[in-house]
């Protein structure tokens, strides 16, 4: 069977610098037979684009290229799963890319991310392959319940941003294993990435969650929740501006502000090779993520079925070791390494095409 033959979904994942993609040939071994393929952007090549958006041709033509690369056709391509941005809230689920949503994603309504053009290069490569494009689970899934969302100060209401695509597919490979639907499971899931969302799972839904872009443990590039009264002081210093400010918390904060690196690898080395700042920040990291544990336990009621921990930090036998250690007396922890964001976005596409769920309307 030559490659035009096989029923090929595609998936990508567009990350700040890179875009990850995905060909899973439709049928039981989809993931297995895979190939997958990190297509780095330089820079150098970042740097003649304006913006997130401006990006997106540039994008699509890498990816057609890999596609050559691997000679797989785009005319044997019968589904696009593209990672979903920040849209509006959502339940969770797979949802088709419609008009509507491709407008929202380039104006860009709650904020600019690379994963906003998941869904736009989706649709680019679905109109040429003739075929239709989908999201999955975006970081703009809200499931809280509504005591969840009372921030404490009544002009602001907490809001739900989070690694919901991997969250949500790791909870359900976590109830395949357990052999039981993951609707009847209560679970407590650790996403450990370049940001930390630690969610509370009830009922096939997550009712509670730290928006990972302003609050809950800081992260490699991530200040977390900070000191209101300072930050408010350094808001009115007249020494930054608003966007500076917003770089300092969200691009520059975390590991980076204290020790220099995005990169936990690098981090842990630091301490490995006996720095004593590097040790404290790093445990003071593992500290932040186990207290927000501890919060989505009691969210929980002490009652859970599950105890996850998942995302690219996962990698790491420092900290996943440190976060065991303090959490062992609460449940028993099971890692997920790494994020597999695009097998979860083949999954969901999956599920839509075996109709095993139907797709979402945006």
């Amino acid at each position: 069977m030559t490659t035009e033959e096989k029923r090929n979904v595609l998936t990508v994942n567009p990350g700040s610098t890179s875009t990850k993609i995905g060909i899973f040939p439709l049928g039981e071994n989809a993931v297995e037979n895979a190939i997958t393929e990190t297509l780095d952007h330089s820079d150098e090549e970042l740097s003649y684009f304006t913006g997130i958006i401006s990006q997106l041709n540039y994008r699509r033509e890498k990816i057609l290229d890999a596609l050559v690369r691997h000679e797989v056709a785009v005319t044997s391509i019968v589904a696009v799963g593209g990672r979903g941005g920040l849209l509006k809230p959502l339940a969770s689920g797979t949802y088709t890319v419609s008009d509507k949503m491709i407008n929202d994603l380039r104006a860009e309504t709650r904020g600019s991310h690379a994963s906003n053009l998941g869904g736009l290069i989706a649709q680019s490569i679905a109109d040429e392959a003739s075929c239709k494009a989908y999201i999955v689970d975006p970081v703009s899934v809200d499931e809280l319940e509504p005591v969840a969302r009372i921030s404490g100060c009544k002009l602001f209401e907490r809001t739900s941003l989070s690694h919901a695509l991997n969250t949500k597919a790791v909870a359900k490979r976590f109830a395949i294993a357990e052999n039981k639907p993951y609707e009847d499971l209560r679970l407590l899931i650790v996403h450990l990435r370049s940001g930390v969302s630690v969610s509370s799972h009830v009922d096939g839904k997550m009712i509670n969650v730290n928006n990972s872009r302003e609050e809950g443990p800081f992260a490699p590039d991530r200040s977390g929740t900070v000191p209101a009264m300072a930050l408010l002081d350094l808001c009115y210093s007249g020494k930054y501006e608003k966007k500076e400010l917003a770089t300092m918390l969200f691009k520059k904060g975390g590991i980076a502000s204290y020790l220099g690196t995005i990169d936990m690898r690098k981090a842990v080395e630091m301490v490995n090779d006996g720095n004593e700042e590097a040790k404290i920040v790093v445990d003071a990291l593992v500290y932040q993520v186990c207290k927000e544990v501890g919060a989505n336990a009691a969210v929980l009621e002490g009652k859970m079925d599950g105890l996850i921990i998942t995302g690219g930090m996962a990698h790491n036998p420092y900290v996943i070791e440190r976060i065991k250690e303090k959490l062992s007396w609460l449940h028993e922890v099971t890692v997920y390494p790494g994020e597999d964001e695009l097998q979860a976005l083949y999954e969901g596409v999956e599920r839509v095409l075996s109709e095993k769920e139907k797709a979402m309307v945006y």
